[in-house]
């Protein structure tokens, strides 16, 4: 995934907050530079209320960091911008230092379409201090929406139970790279096809469409009306069939269908987008059968999610192509991941690593210490528990998973289990060393991974608790921390 479609191609290494540029300054100014920090980028919650996420934005951050630095225009913009007295906020030395500033640091990230949880690291930067502070807000910007978008496509392919789901919502997405980046995610997540022509052609994603009730209104008949569409293209004929009176209007497909047979095409099926969608699918399957159009598929658009797919299914609709777009693409009943960027552990270059904590009066908000890997367990080919460690400490031949949020909550691992690390090598001092996949190939990874997931973490309301927690001797690393910090406040 490049930034080649944007509608300029600036530098973006001012895509940042403010705070990052001015922290940067001041440790450069209180000679904090060559300081090496490690930061963590996660999330607290599942998004949707449900019980997984699916990871996605890491091609993007890998295209951001192989073209990071400052460009000369960066740098007089910088040196333009003033305090409250006026006077420029930083120095010249400072922009010269951000001039030559280039990317060096470790990364490790989990791959996109892999199924994640609260809490585990999806990206872990290594390096000096002001470079991983400079990457905090570009990061969480560039992996907080696909993940979303990625998350809630695996949801509606999940309750489209196998029947294709194909992705309309870019007139609805927040702008051009809005809509892009979503294409592109609900594509992982496990949609067929987009009808954003930009993104098919920018990512290979195959692209589909029918006609808006505009092609209709435009002609005096319906039935002349889809006569001329078929003529136009015989071989992409789905017809919009509610303009005017939907069961009406599938009557004129049969007969163009008909008359499309005759000439040697063939009708690929009806799309309703309005309506009572469960009793007009399955009068429209009963109407398309009797007439012997069996291969004739039902389609059906209109504000549809994962609920309404689900309730639709329950309520036996007839419909075998889902097209969804705005409640997909805006991720409607969450506009953001919540994902948040912490130092965990800093260090003179060459010595060990001094693990840190953020303390909150909030549990969920006390973040993790060390330098973290995620392994996850598996027993007979399935999803057993996720265990976060610290890879300065490694784990043991077995370990104990203690609940981040409830100590109480343990979970042991038997020695000798099936496991795989998560966080995969992507840069290394600033070169990347990852080799990046196709996009079919971590729809391949998403797919594999769901499958390998009880369907209690799929399922929408009250989905089953997946079993992640910190390795024994982290939480004890942890909580010694709190307990140093709150005895030196007493």
């Amino acid at each position: 995934m490049s930034f080649d479609h944007l509608p300029c191609k600036p530098s973006l290494a001012l895509l940042t907050d403010f705070y990052q540029l001015t922290m940067a300054y001041a440790y450069w100014k209180s000679g904090k530079e060559k300081l090496e920090a490690a930061f963590h980028l996660f999330f607290r919650e599942n998004p949707f209320h449900g019980g997984y996420t699916v990871a996605a934005g890491l091609e993007q951050v890998i295209d951001y960091l192989n073209h990071f630095s400052f460009s000369q225009g960066d740098l007089e913009y910088l040196a333009s911008v003033t305090g409250n007295d006026g006077k420029p906020i930083f120095e010249t030395g400072f922009l010269e230092y951000l001039g030559k500033l280039g990317f060096g640091c470790d990364i490790h990230a989990v791959e996109e379409g892999r199924v994640i949880f609260p809490h585990e690291p999806l990206i872990r930067v290594e390096g000096p201090i002001i470079e991983g502070q400079l990457l905090e807000t570009v990061l969480l910007n560039l992996m907080n929406f696909p993940t979303l978008i990625a998350t809630k496509a695996a949801r509606v392919t999940h309750a489209a139970g196998g029947d294709p789901v194909l992705e309309f919502g870019l007139r609805r997405a927040q702008g051009i790279d809005g809509g892009l980046t979503a294409s592109r995610a609900a594509y992982l997540g496990g949609c067929v096809a987009t009808s954003n022509v930009l993104a098919g052609k920018l990512y290979s994603i195959p692209v589909k469409g029918t006609h808006a009730h505009s092609w209709v209104m435009a002609f005096d008949d319906e039935t002349e009306a889809f006569r001329a569409y078929a003529r136009t293209m015989p071989n992409n004929a789905v017809f919009l069939v509610d303009t005017y009176d939907t069961l009406e209007g599938i009557k004129n497909a049969i007969e163009v269908g008909r008359e499309m047979r005759e000439k040697g095409s063939q009708l690929i099926g009806i799309r309703l987008d309005s309506g009572d969608l469960a009793y007009l699918s399955i009068r429209a399957r009963e109407m398309l059968d009797d007439a012997g159009f069996e291969e004739v598929g039902v389609f059906a658009s209109n504000d549809l999610d994962e609920s309404l797919l689900e309730s639709l299914k329950a309520q036996g609709a007839k419909i075998g192509v889902w097209g969804v777009g705005t409640r997909l693409v805006t991720a409607y009943d969450q506009p953001a991941l919540g994902g948040v960027y912490k130092l965990s552990a800093i260090r003179n270059p060459g010595e060990v690593w001094q693990p840190k904590i953020k303390i909150s009066e909030q549990s969920i908000k006390i973040s993790n210490p060390g330098i973290q890997q995620v392994r996850r367990f598996y027993s007979k080919n399935n999803t057993l528990a996720d265990v976060i460690f610290d890879v300065e400490v490694g784990v043991g031949e077995g370990c104990t998973l203690v609940d981040p949020l409830d100590m109480t909550r343990q979970k042991k691992i038997r020695s000798n289990t099936e496991f795989e690390d998560l966080l995969v090598p992507i840069f290394k001092k600033g070169k990347q060393v990852y080799v990046s996949p196709t996009l079919e190939d971590s729809r391949a990874k998403l797919k594999k991974d769901l499958s390998r997931f009880s369907a209690g973490v799929k399922r929408f309301v009250n989905p089953h608790w997946y079993p992640v927690g910190l390795e024994k001797s982290l939480h004890s690393t942890k909580t010694q921390l709190i307990l140093n910090f709150r005895e030196s406040q007493s």
